[in-house]
């Protein structure tokens, strides 16, 4: 049964009464040539647990199957269950779990199921959690690999953008400094049933065994990312306000960091925020 095929989808859903929901941001894809890449770049061997987020109709979980020594679908809606359990029937090695995935303990899921080797999460993402989905995983210390994931394309352009660039931002550099980064696969609107407004993309964010910058405390790097996007377009003596700091604490701070308190957040690498946040430190410390 070919699971990505517009005729199977559409028979799939008159035999079991399934309509689409737009509130869970479903669309299913239907290109193979994709579904090979997600499958192949995710490089899921017989040795490993693979995690997937919203399995659908199985079209990813039946080709990871084929390699993984278990694959555990997680899947919120309750209708698509009944499904999946007939379109995975002939693998032994797949568990579906009808819930939640930003309500899941996936440390939980790898404890239980991990099978020695590697762990790899794969999934077509709704548009609207796609990033917290991403946050959850990565915040959580959940010990995987690699995350390889489809998303809008415009979220994609984001997490892989540059400091100096427009669209660079928190969600950027917080993913920088956890992953790196690696598109693999465009996908046009046109190889979705149903259709979704805009173009999607897939990135590999392959896991940092070590992280990139050297920091005194995560949570002050983070502070900072947050206070200061969030004003992105004020200079940074006046968007790090939001950390508590005054203004003459914010200058010493800039200054021991060797960083010009008139530029914007935006134009710092992961090392100068690392620098800012290290400074940081003997104020929140106290």
């Amino acid at each position: 049964m070919k699971l990505y095929a517009p005729s199977t989808i559409k028979d799939i859903r008159e035999k079991h009464g399934f309509n689409f929901s737009k509130n869970l941001g479903q669309n299913f894809l239907v290109d193979k040539n994709i579904i090979d890449q997600i499958i192949d770049e995710s490089y899921i061997t017989e040795d490993d647990l693979v995690i997937e987020i919203g399995p659908g109709v199985g079209v990813l979980t039946a080709e990871a199957a084929q390699r993984a020594k278990k694959v555990v679908a997680v899947e919120i809606d309750t209708s698509l269950i009944p499904i999946l359990e007939e379109t995975l029937a002939e693998f032994d090695n797949v568990t579906v779990i009808n819930r939640d995935i930003l309500k899941t303990d996936l440390k939980e899921i790898v404890d239980e199921y991990g099978t020695g080797g590697g762990v790899k999460i794969i999934g077509n993402l709704p548009y609207y959690i796609t990033t917290p989905i991403i946050m959850k995983i990565l915040e959580d210390d959940v010990k995987v690999d690699s995350i390889t994931i489809m998303m809008q394309k415009e979220v994609a352009d984001r997490i892989k953008a540059s400091p100096g660039s427009k669209i660079y931002g928190a969600l950027s550099a917080a993913v920088q400094y956890y992953c790196t980064i690696e598109q693999i696969a465009t996908a046009p609107k046109e190889v979705f049933v149903p259709r979704p407004k805009v173009d999607s993309a897939v990135l590999r964010l392959d896991v940092r065994k070590e992280a990139p910058i050297e920091l005194l405390d995560e949570k002050t790097f983070f502070r900072c990312i947050k206070c200061g996007f969030e004003q992105r377009r004020k200079t940074l003596l006046n968007s790090l306000g939001g950390t508590g700091l005054t203004k003459d604490e914010l200058r010493q701070v800039l200054d021991d960091a060797g960083i010009d308190p008139v530029r914007r957040i935006e134009t710092l690498d992961l090392q100068e925020l690392a620098d800012l946040a290290n400074s940081m430190t003997k104020f929140t410390d106290r």
